[in-house]
Formats: C-alpha cells, sequence, structure tokens
C-alpha cells in the first residue's frame, strides 16, 4: 500500500513539473530585431512633399534576429500633425524594390488596414505572420495618402528606399520607382523570439551610425557584430540594434536630438534590451574647439559634464536591469573637420581614465587602445582610418572583432 502511494506520489509531482516545466520552455517575448534612431531630417534629407502625397514608399532593413511573426513601429515622433497611413505590407527583400513572391503580407494595427497616429507619437502593428531569419532583409511598404507634417526620419539609412505614386504595397516590384538613400517613418521591427532572445542596443554618432561605409552592403561595426553573434550557438539568440545618429552629443542637439534627450525612446524602451554599448564623447570634445580655442577651465567643464551624462544613463539603465558596456572614445587628432588641440586630447584621455575606471561601467570595451596608431597614439592606426575621425569598413570589421562576445553569456 506504501509503495502505491508512493508512486502516485511521483507520477503527480512529475505531472505537475511537466505542467510548471512547459510553459518556460515554449515562453515566447517580443525582442527588437532592427531599429534605427529618429529624429527630425535636416533640410537637404527632407522630402519634398509632393513626393509622400499618394505615395508608396518601400523600406529595406536588415534582421538581426529572426522568428515564426513580426510587427513594426510606425513613427510620427517629430510630427507636428496626426499622421496617416492608409495601406502597410511586409515582404522578404529580393533586392532593390523588388520582394520575394509568395512572401508579401498586410499589415494591421487593432485589426485595421488605416491607422492616424497623433503628432509624437508612434504606433505598433498586430503580430504578422511572416517567418523570418537573422540577417535576411525585409521590405516594408507604406501609402501617405498626403505628406507628414514634419517628417520623422533617419537620414544615414546607407541603402535605398522606393517611391512610387499610388497604392502598390501588395507588389512585388515597383518599376519606375524613384530611390532615396533614407529611411523615413519608420522606427522598429521586433520579432516574437523564445526566451532567451535579447537585444543589445548600439548607442552612438556616426561612427555607430556607419559613416563611409558601401551603400546596401550592412558592413556598419554593428552588422559586423551581428554576424559574429549569429555564428555561434552560444550567442545567436541576440539582436543588435543600431541606434546611432551622425553628428550625436550628449550635451547639446546637433543633428538630431543630443543623447540623454534620446535615451528613453532610443534604449529603455527598446523591446528585449538587455544589453547596451555607449559610444558617444567625440562630437562633444570636438565641437568645443571647432570655431576657436577653449580655456583650460571649459575643457575641465566638458570632461565633468560628459562623465555625469554617462553616469546618468548607467544609472537608468541598470534600473531597467540593462547591462551597460562603456567604450572608450577613438582618437581623432587627423581629423581635418574638427582637427584638435592638445588640450583637446588630453579631454578625451580624462574621459577614457572614467569609462575604465571600474564600477562606473558594468564592462568596458577599449576601442582607443585597439584602433589607436601605437606611434602617434592620439591618432588612428593608418590601416583602420577613413578620414582621422571616422574608422574606414576595414576599422569597422576591427571594432566588431574587439568585442568580447562573453560580455553576452557571462553572468553579472
Amino acid at each position: 500500500m506504501a509503495k502505491r502511494a508512493s508512486t502516485i506520489w511521483l507520477r503527480t509531482l512529475a505531472a505537475t513539473l511537466l505542467v510548471l516545466l512547459a510553459p518556460a520552455a515554449s515562453a515566447q517575448r517580443w525582442v527588437g530585431s532592427w531599429a534605427s534612431a529618429q529624429q527630425i531630417p535636416e533640410p537637404h534629407n527632407t522630402l519634398p512633399d509632393d513626393r509622400l502625397r499618394d505615395m508608396t514608399l518601400r523600406q529595406v532593413v536588415r534582421l538581426t534576429l529572426g522568428g515564426p511573426r513580426l510587427r513594426l513601429r510606425i513613427a510620427n515622433s517629430f510630427g507636428t500633425a496626426p499622421l496617416r497611413v492608409d495601406d502597410v505590407h511586409v515582404a522578404v527583400s529580393a533586392g532593390n524594390a523588388r520582394t520575394v513572391p509568395g512572401t508579401t503580407r498586410p499589415v494591421t494595427f487593432s485589426g485595421r488596414r488605416e491607422i492616424v497616429i497623433p503628432a509624437g507619437a508612434d504606433y505598433l502593428s498586430d503580430p504578422v505572420e511572416l517567418p523570418v531569419r537573422a540577417l535576411s532583409s525585409l521590405a516594408v511598404s507604406m501609402h501617405f495618402p498626403e505628406p507628414p507634417a514634419r517628417q520623422t526620419s533617419h537620414p544615414g539609412s546607407r541603402i535605398t528606399s522606393w517611391l512610387l505614386r499610388g497604392r502598390h504595397g501588395a507588389a512585388e516590384d515597383l518599376p519606375g520607382a524613384i530611390g532615396t538613400d533614407h529611411w523615413f517613418q519608420l522606427a522598429g521591427v521586433d520579432v516574437d523570439a523564445p526566451v532567451p532572445a535579447a537585444a543589445i542596443i548600439l548607442f552612438g554618432d556616426s561612427i555607430t551610425d556607419g559613416y563611409g561605409v558601401t551603400g546596401g552592403a550592412n558592413n556598419r561595426w554593428g552588422d559586423f557584430l551581428a554576424a559574429r553573434l549569429q555564428a555561434g550557438a552560444e550567442t545567436r539568440h541576440l539582436a543588435v540594434l543600431n541606434h546611432g545618429l551622425s553628428g550625436n552629443r550628449l550635451l547639446q542637439d546637433g543633428l538630431g536630438p543630443n543623447a540623454l534627450a534620446r535615451f528613453e525612446r532610443d534604449v529603455l524602451a527598446q523591446p528585449g534590451a538587455r544589453f547596451l554599448i555607449l559610444l558617444e564623447g567625440v562630437n562633444d570634445l570636438g565641437v568645443l574647439t571647432r570655431d576657436g580655442p577653449a580655456t583650460s577651465a571649459q575643457q575641465a567643464e566638458l570632461v565633468a559634464n560628459v562623465t555625469t551624462a554617462y553616469a546618468q544613463m548607467v544609472a537608468r539603465a541598470r534600473a531597467r536591469g540593462i547591462k551597460v558596456i562603456g567604450a572608450t572614445v577613438m582618437p581623432f587628432a587627423g581629423s581635418a573637420y574638427y582637427h584638435p588641440p592638445p588640450d583637446t586630447e588630453a579631454s578625451r584621455q580624462a574621459i577614457n581614465a572614467w569609462i575604465r575606471t571600474p564600477g562606473h561601467f558594468d564592462a568596458v570595451i577599449d576601442f582607443d587602445a585597439v584602433m589607436r596608431d601605437p606611434v602617434r597614439p592620439d591618432r588612428l592606426r593608418a590601416d583602420v582610418d577613413l578620414d582621422g575621425l571616422h574608422p574606414s569598413i576595414a576599422g569597422y570589421r576591427v571594432m566588431a572583432e574587439a568585442v568580447p562576445l562573453g560580455l553576452f553569456t557571462a553572468r553579472r
């Protein structure tokens, strides 16, 4: 009798464990697979109103994580009036304006095909049943009956978007479409991925945005990092979200809002954000002396303000359970744009010393040590240098290779 009772108890325990463990084994979560930082485009990067009136805009983005279904984030973040979008489709990209036959899906928002997004807001779509692979490209087509009242954009797309008059979202090609190398009104693509899928946010300026890369070739340092992650079984669950913004500064607006002003939207609000690599500061250093000299007091104040901004972002990210990885500021004395004086180099060294100090960040990637010229450490190495300020494509590859993947697999 006791043996039978014991057997019943063990079976009951086993059944209970199966029930408890099954949800964990099959748990899914929304994780960002692609994203870009948004801004008000500069006048030369703004489309004329007639280019977005009764216009289909097809944009191509590269996903860094795969999944059985996805959702879109359509943005009117900098619009001054509601934005109407009355037809949205997604498909697997076949290159240029073409899509892979049989992959086109209509996109709805709370069951509706047409949406009106309030000024300053963005909308998430309903889930779209479309299996996608990591490192594949997605075509997102949106029709605008009227142009946005101030455009929301990421000018540095480094890939061509396509414009064609009329409603053509379901078309497999857009013959006669006009190309433009910018993204508009599209902030992110999330995938439904199994736990422990998570996102790594790259937060920075034009070096992260990919200044100097080959158009459409996906050879930013973040692209090389995403490929490294997908090549290993222990890191294949990780996405890379590039929130670089050309000209970005920590302390003041420039080409787009300052880093602190966009931190909530571009880091803390990103689905599945688990890691942050922060590479910002070179534009703050360069602008200080670009048009004239700065006093020792101004240099000291800049260092204090930059490191305080770092500390603010670290504290806010840690409060959300995000591991914050500081990246040292690379040398730029060879830049013809900033032509920094010796005291600027001293300020850069002071900022990097703060980044390297244990406890200020959860970990450090020392891009300065990897990329600097050993003979002239205030300059980039010749084999990784594009223009004295930005790395070359070879330099971006070196940056990606310098990221220890153990940062994303080791327990805190």
